[in-house]
């Protein structure tokens, strides 16, 4: 992802069950936002896409309403476990008219 500003930027989420709320996100917020929806139904992993704390923007960005899956994936050696995917589920796009 190429570097920008990641300023704050206003967004209208419409959640699966037709409810709508608007929030304000920024820095890696808005960066893992970005993210999760360039990334569509196959989502984000912090192996494919390293951040230091995915499962804390992922917090905050549910805390603003935006629905984001989860999935427990296996991976293996040489350090066998298992890892999140996560995947937006929400529509979201920025209030200034671009897809967020």
């Amino acid at each position: 992802m190429k570097a920008q500003n990641w300023k704050k930027t206003p967004i209208l989420v419409q959640r699966t069950d037709g409810s709508e709320t608007r929030a304000v996100v920024s820095g890696r917020e808005r960066w893992a936002l970005e993210c999760l929806s360039d990334a569509g139904p196959n989502g984000c992993t912090p192996i494919d896409h390293p951040g230091p704390r995915w499962s804390a923007y992922v917090f905050d960005l549910r805390q603003m309403g935006v629905e984001i899956e989860t999935i427990t994936e296996p991976h293996g050696d040489p350090f066998p476990g298992t890892h999140a995917r996560y995947v937006l589920r929400s529509r979201v796009t920025k209030i200034d008219g671009g897809a967020a």
